[in-house]
């Protein structure tokens, strides 16, 4: 048995194959099941995001993983699809996986969704019981170092993305954002995304004004979030907390005059505004205003480019940890190769010892509770100590795939048949 992982990711396949290769929830079962009945395949697992199409897959040896996917999904053919593939075993697909798992391999290193992801892949595979015991102990301990990636190192703690940046400035300038009212100057995709970052860090009151209503209406329903009328846009500004301007407008939105009366009318409470609209919504000299934070899209890159740093260090941190934990399970996966034989090993050994205590039982006639229980207790004790040796040297062998030295033991102890 094997392990092996392929597929195709944002590297390897452009974004209109990967949407035809994208599995939904609803052809997950189908598609686990046409995998197991492949032959060779003993266990499956598909993970399918927005980024990558994956398959985990624990196959018999001489089974080749690489053409299990043309076949698997039959896009446009074999050929328009097996271009993008990649296919690792053994110790790749175990780093692979670790990688996947610890967010080393996704477009934003560090992002945390994929953890999720994975995890519901699982759950998905097991359900489906297309998941068994190889395969399961691999994701289990994938899971564990995605874990330890995440406390020991800070590889998701800074943002790099702007849309993020401008949230977790807010953060910085409110503290707790929840009970704060957000208003999004635009129903663009960067509002958008500012908006997801926002409803994940508890804002609950999202509001989007847009020059077109149906556009702002979407977004807002997208998000749980409130309309604002453009025509109000004035009355409305003094009740928000945080403003994002991200409009296609070619002047300013939101000028100097109108933000000092803003601010009276807020009674001096602070105001964040980001601009993060190229032209620029808002006057720059909003920021002489006291009580009234500004950012543009400059100040945002620069805080994106110290954390990408910073990502990058705690990135190299993780994949030490990865490499420690592969080379960890590799030995360990290894050494299942000696499980049958140190099993039929304990077996034989066991056969001798009761036939001898058996033997000697006959002759020794009636025994108390008290020597029965010291007679099992000698027999057993050099029974393993007369193990322990073999059994270590086939762990050992199995773990450096030395084929000799169990084949050496196997004639020693007379183990044969095939594990």
């Amino acid at each position: 048995m094997k392990f092996a992982i392929t597929g195709l990711n944002h590297k390897s396949a452009p974004v209109e194959v990967r949407e035809r290769a994208a599995v939904s929830d609803a052809a997950l079962p189908e598609r686990l099941r046409a995998l197991r009945a492949m032959p060779g395949v003993h266990e499956g697992l598909i993970l399918s995001t927005c980024n990558r199409v994956e398959l985990a897959l624990a196959l018999e040896d001489s089974r080749d993983p690489s053409d299990i996917t043309p076949c698997l999904f039959g896009i446009d053919g074999h050929r328009d699809l097996a271009s993008h593939l990649y296919t690792h075993t053994g110790s790749d697909a175990v780093r692979h996986l670790f990688r996947v798992a610890s967010s080393l391999d996704s477009l934003v290193v560090g992002e945390p969704q994929i953890l999720g992801q994975l995890k519901d892949a699982y759950s998905r595979a097991k359900e489906l019981q297309a998941l068994g015991p190889f395969l399961e102990p691999i994701l289990m301990r994938a899971f564990s170092v995605a874990k330890r990636v995440r406390s020991e190192t800070d590889i998701g703690e800074s943002a790099v993305s702007v849309s993020y940046a401008a949230v977790e400035l807010a953060r910085e300038i409110f503290g707790d954002l929840k009970g704060k009212k957000v208003l999004l100057l635009g129903a663009g995709k960067m509002s958008a995304l500012t908006a997801k970052h926002l409803r994940r860090s508890g804002t609950a009151e999202i509001y989007v004004a847009n020059r077109t209503p149906g556009r702002a209406f979407e977004l807002a329903n997208e998000f749980g979030g409130s309309v604002v009328e453009w025509a109000t846009l004035e009355q409305s500004l003094p009740a928000m907390d945080i403003v994002i301007a991200s409009t296609g407008a070619n002047s300013y939105v939101v000028s100097e005059p109108l933000m000092r009366q803003v601010i009276a009318a807020r009674r001096q409470r602070p105001m964040f505004l980001i601009d993060i609209a190229v032209p620029r919504n808002i006057e720059p000299a909003v920021n002489t205003i006291d009580n009234v934070f500004l950012y543009d899209i400059d100040d945002l890159q620069q805080v994106v480019d110290r954390n990408l740093v910073a990502r990058q260090s705690a990135a190299r941190d993780a994949q030490r940890i990865v490499e420690e934990e592969v080379e960890k399970l590799d030995l360990r996966l290894k050494s299942r190769g000696a499980a049958p034989w140190i099993v039929a090993l304990q077996a034989q050994l066991e056969e001798h010892r009761a036939f001898e205590v058996e033997r000697q039982r006959a002759k020794l006639g009636p025994l108390t509770a008290q020597q029965e229980e010291a007679l099992e207790a000698l027999t057993r004790g050099l029974v393993n100590k007369i193990a322990h040796g073999a059994i270590s040297e086939l762990r050992r062998g199995a773990a450096a795939e030395d084929d000799a030295v169990i084949e050496q033991i196997k004639r020693i102890f007379k183990l044969g048949g095939k594990a």
